[in-house]
Parts: C-alpha cells; structure tokens; sequence
C-alpha cells in the first residue's frame, strides 16, 4: 500500500485509468466480432457501417494508447480485407 498522500492519489488514478481502459478494449472486441458475423450473414452496407464503427474505435484506441497502434492497424487491414472479399466474392444462389 502507498503511504504518501501523492503515491495514494497515483494508485487512485491508476484503478481509474484501468477500468476505462479495461471498458475501451472490451468495446472494440465486442465491435469486431460485430462485424465478423456480419461477414458471415449481412449485407455488404450493413457490414460497411459497422467497419466504420470498428475503425473508428481502433483508432480512437490507438491515439490514446490504449492499445497498440501496430494492434489497430493490424485490426484494420485484417477487417478491411474481409469487407473486400465480401464485396468483391460473386453472390452465391442457394
């Protein structure tokens, strides 16, 4: 345990920063597995909106350090090269 009052507000704000960034990361998986099931079933604009969701986040996550900006950009290419694939694969008819 800290014993000075700067080393206990260092703690406090530590937990803090934590759980955000805790909450942050939670948010984008949940948003990634979003838009792999979309790539299984939906549409090509729905699945282009929730990229965009998904990028967005990343990225936000990135600038603030949060993750690791090689991490997001990994992220991206590997959700944009799923929405290409999904755009350019000819319609199946079953």
């Amino acid at each position: 345990m800290p014993h000075t009052r700067s080393a206990k507000r260092r703690l406090r704000q530590s937990e803090q920063r934590r759980l955000q960034n805790r909450a942050i990361k939670s948010t984008i998986k949940t948003q990634i597995k979003k838009v792999l099931a979309l790539a299984k079933a939906a549409s090509t604009e729905q699945l282009q909106e929730e990229y965009r969701v998904a990028v967005k986040k990343l990225d936000k996550a990135a600038a603030k350090r949060v993750i690791h900006p090689n991490l997001a950009a990994r992220k991206k290419s590997q959700l944009a090269r799923l929405l290409h694939q999904k755009a350019t694969a000819p319609p199946t008819s079953s």
